[in-house]
């Protein structure tokens, strides 16, 4: 928890940076908040129930929903753009496994009513910062739902069609999908079935953009999200993200997903890499609100942790106050009071140990000071600080004590 609890800090001081501002929205939440428009595969995981008023609630399986519910609420007046971050417990009904568990932690944001390349830009930014101060090694992955949606439109493909086809590309199974367009969902199609693939294996740098406008380029539909595409590509510079993956295979599970999609991949956590997904989406609209879009996203903070390659744990206590006499001991713990009640982590010895034990005691706690409660210092009216590090060690006068330990420490 100490550890979590630093990287939940860090993401905070950084979404705070781009003045996003933090939310709470309750555990539970009407179930047609969920089956309006999550996709099938959520909405077959849902943990829902009947209240005592025989109303139809579910436990949450994302954070987005909500979001856009709270906004529709109370509000749609507020100027915009509305920028909003939250960190709190999601709940899906699936086989738990590695980095997999039916009760997770989203930490994620939403910037509601900017409709621009400039906006996703700037989203990206901020997943791109996390990644950089918590050193993650890890790969972000962009595509353009625009791009297979304008495919579609040229072919008359049914929506029914549509969600299927999508639902295979967002697998990432490649030999999944070509089977199914083969033997059923495009058996009269090749020339769409080859496009399709075509468009799953484009991966590469920003070249690959041009690659795929030249491929495509006879196909009216998607010149618009290719200029957006490029759009994005070139302020993503300006913003300071110079690592990225082009990548027109990432299709997101959620339906409401129109515009720019991304994904983040930690390569080492093999079959569960996705540790963050988001984009643009127009579901305020679905609604019942105005058109507007929002773009946004989520860490999957269980996977988030398990991908921080130095994961450095804060120290659970700064100092330990040790008294060298029973005779001293009263005063260790006057000394310790003083120290927590000027914000310092300190422990002292509840078990009347000897000063050989509490000096082993300390360095269980990994303490990075001992301050030692002697008699004769006492009488000076001054402590003994050790250093455990080092093994150096100062006399200080008591009324010095609180500055002493604040100079000296990592922790301010």
């Amino acid at each position: 928890m100490t550890q979590r609890r630093n990287v939940e800090n860090i993401l905070r001081e950084i979404f705070e940076t781009y003045s996003y501002k933090e939310i709470k929205t309750p555990i539970f939440e009407n179930l047609s908040l969920f089956t309006t428009k999550s996709g099938n595969d959520i909405v077959n995981q849902l943990y829902n129930f009947k209240d005592k008023s025989d109303r139809d609630l579910a436990l949450r399986p994302e954070l987005t929903a909500p979001v856009t519910r709270l906004y529709l609420n109370s509000m749609q007046k507020n100027l915009k753009p509305i920028k909003l971050y939250y960190f709190g417990s999601c709940f899906r009904y699936e086989r738990p496994q590695k980095g997999r568990f039916r009760q997770f932690w989203q930490f994620g944001c939403e910037l509601i009513g900017a409709k621009s390349p400039e906006a996703e830009a700037e989203v990206i930014a901020l997943t791109f910062d996390c990644l950089e101060r918590l050193n993650v090694n890890a790969e972000i992955h962009i595509n353009h739902l625009g791009i297979i949606r304008g495919i579609f439109k040229e072919f008359n493909i049914s929506d029914e069609i549509q969600e299927q086809l999508m639902i295979l590309i967002d697998k990432g199974d490649r030999e999944l999908l070509n089977e199914n367009m083969k033997n059923d969902l495009l058996s009269d199609n090749e020339t769409l079935q080859e496009i399709i693939l075509k468009l799953f294996d484009s991966l590469g740098d920003k070249n690959t953009l041009f690659e795929i406008e030249e491929y495509l380029k006879e196909y009216e539909q998607v010149k618009e999200p290719l200029i957006e595409f490029k759009k994005l590509i070139e302020l993503l510079a300006i913003f300071g993200v110079n690592s990225y993956k082009v990548n027109l295979s990432v299709a997101r599970g959620l339906d409401y997903y129109m515009g720019i999609v991304f994904e983040i991949y930690a390569k080492e956590l093999e079959s569960q890499k996705q540790i963050c997904g988001g984009g643009s989406y127009q579901l305020i609209k679905l609604f019942g609100g105005e058109d507007i879009q929002s773009t946004g996203f989520a860490f999957g903070f269980d996977r988030l942790m398990m991908a921080i390659n130095d994961l450095k744990e804060l120290e659970n206590t700064q100092v330990l106050v040790a008294p060298v006499y029973d005779d001293s001991r009263l005063k260790s713990y006057e000394i310790a009071q003083l120290l927590r009640r000027s914000g310092i982590k300190t422990e002292t010895d509840l078990f009347k140990r000897k000063i050989k034990k509490i000096m082993a005691y300390a360095n269980s706690l990994n303490v990075s000071k001992v301050i030692l409660v002697g008699e004769k210092d006492l009488k000076e009216r001054k402590l003994t600080v050790k250093d455990m590090g080092s093994g150096n060690q100062e006399l200080v006068p008591i009324e010095d004590i609180v500055k002493y330990i604040k100079d000296n420490s990592s922790y301010y």
